[in-house]
């Protein structure tokens, strides 16, 4: 839920700028201090669940609390950097058997639109999601955990999204493994730091 805060609307007020004359701000995802992560949770079997994360991605996102419907999101994600805390599983799922990461060795997602309630309290996010070589419209719902001054100088927005991925989308075969096995959920948290 992109939430519009009280004080943006004051000093919006306060300078008397219309809303159509705000800037969005461009804001680098803080990869370096980890604080952002994109991870992901499947089905094992159905009798427990496999949790997993990608350590290496980049990338930003331009935002104005003032206009939240004209935000945008750009990501990169390294699919080698897979870490499920199990090496052989790893390697497994990198493997042409699902992931294919020698030959597909980055996932991207370039957002196409955000749609926002009337309050600003909850938003959808769309784009394109493109995994194992297949690139697929994927909606996002979107809360935005907050923003503002930094101890270093800095200034910082965050949001939290997450999706439900239907693997066969992306090619990615799973009619040997139970039904459960077949969709994935996937979190996203991405703290940026404003340029």
């Amino acid at each position: 839920m992109l939430k519009k805060t009280a004080l943006a609307t004051l000093i919006a007020a306060a300078s008397a700028m219309p809303l159509a004359q705000a800037q969005a701000a461009d804001y680098q995802i803080d990869t370096e201090g980890q604080h952002a992560f994109i991870q992901f949770k499947i089905s094992h079997l159905g009798y427990s669940y496999i949790l997993g994360d990608f350590k290496s991605f980049d990338g930003g996102f331009s935002y104005d609390p003032e206009s939240p419907d004209d935000a945008s999101v750009n990501v990169t994600v390294d699919v080698n950097s897979l870490e499920t805390n199990h090496a052989e599983r790893n390697k497994h799922i990198l493997s042409g058997d699902f992931l294919a990461a020698s030959e597909f060795p980055q996932a991207t997602f370039k957002s196409t639109g955000f749609d926002v309630d009337d309050d600003g309290d909850e938003a959808e996010m769309t784009g394109d999601l493109t995994i194992h070589g297949v690139t697929k419209s994927v909606t996002f719902e979107v809360d935005h955990i907050g923003g503002g001054d930094d101890p270093w100088g800095g200034y910082r927005q965050g949001f939290e999204a997450t999706t439900e991925l239907n693997l066969a989308d992306f090619d990615i075969d799973m009619s040997a493994f139970p039904e459960s096995m077949r969709t994935l959920e996937l979190y996203v948290v991405l703290e940026g730091i404003r340029q």
